[in-house]
């Protein structure tokens, strides 16, 4: 998806239309990248965040998950009292948040933006366990982040993210996505899980990175460490893609939650 940076009213119209597209060619599960309605370390976020649940962002994204009956996971840009957290939620198809993170592993250069979270979740479904993180929760030490998702159950781990480059970067001569192959492939084919790790494209204008180019390449790894599915490069390069995950179905049960907690 391209992200205007700053302009949320425009990048909730555009995810709309690219939500009902993927639900109208028949997917099940769609998502949308990191801090989707304003742009990853973007200024306006001091001004413009808002609440989950409650919020604008969050609220479009419910009612778009309720009129396609899909499950729909997005990065958001969330205030909480003084505090902004770089976040992503997954909602079921009856519009409810069964799935809040806030990300932990956030690079040294946001961390005056963004707070960290403290929280890991899992979320059982008809279509099999999902965990969710964000972008660089999958290089934390250790690939702790995924690997605790792995040992909690997670059949799939949906990643909204923002993979910039710099704006001289060449593809051809320099392949984007070895970072993330190299931390998704073991996690992948030690807990026999799928990870999807989706980016947006377009420049940034604002923040540490301004004048970085994100540049797509959205990434699928199957549970034996392969990569079944990339999209295309480019700042300009939005696409919609499509892959049949097949995860081992189990029921859903009470809330669905589980939950890993960094402290008391």
């Amino acid at each position: 998806m391209l992200i205007e940076p700053g302009e949320k009213s425009a990048n909730l119209h555009r995810a709309a239309g690219l939500v009902a597209k993927a639900a109208g060619a028949g997917a099940q599960v769609a998502v949308l990248p990191e801090a989707m309605p304003l742009g990853w370390t973007h200024s306006s976020a001091r001004i413009l965040a808002d609440a989950i649940p409650g919020g604008e962002s969050c609220q479009v994204l419910q009612e778009m998950a309720r009129r396609h009956g899909i499950y729909l996971c997005s990065g958001l840009v969330e205030k909480e009292g003084g505090s902004l957290f770089n976040a992503a939620v997954l909602i079921n198809p009856q519009g409810e948040i069964v799935l809040h993170h806030r990300k932990i592993n956030e690079l040294d250069i946001a961390q005056d933006l963004y707070g960290s979270g403290n929280c890991l979740g899992v979320a059982r479904t008809p279509f099999g366990t999902f965990g969710l993180m964000i972008c660089a929760d999958a290089f934390a030490r250790g690939q702790v982040i995924s690997r605790a998702l792995g040992r909690m159950g997670a059949d799939v781990i949906l990643s909204p993210c923002a993979w910039a480059v710099p704006a001289e970067h060449e593809n051809a001569t320099e392949p984007y996505g070895k970072l993330w192959l190299d931390n998704y492939q073991p996690v992948a084919r030690d807990f026999r899980l799928w990870i999807a790790g989706v980016s947006n494209v377009g420049w940034l204008t604002d923040g540490p990175w301004k004048g970085r180019k994100c540049i797509g390449c959205s990434l699928v790894v199957n549970p034996a460490g392969e990569s079944v599915l990339v999209g295309p490069y480019g700042p300009t390069a939005e696409a919609v893609l499509y892959l049949e995950v097949k995860a081992e179905p189990r029921p859903a049960s009470g809330d669905g939650w589980e939950k890993f907690w960094n402290g008391p």
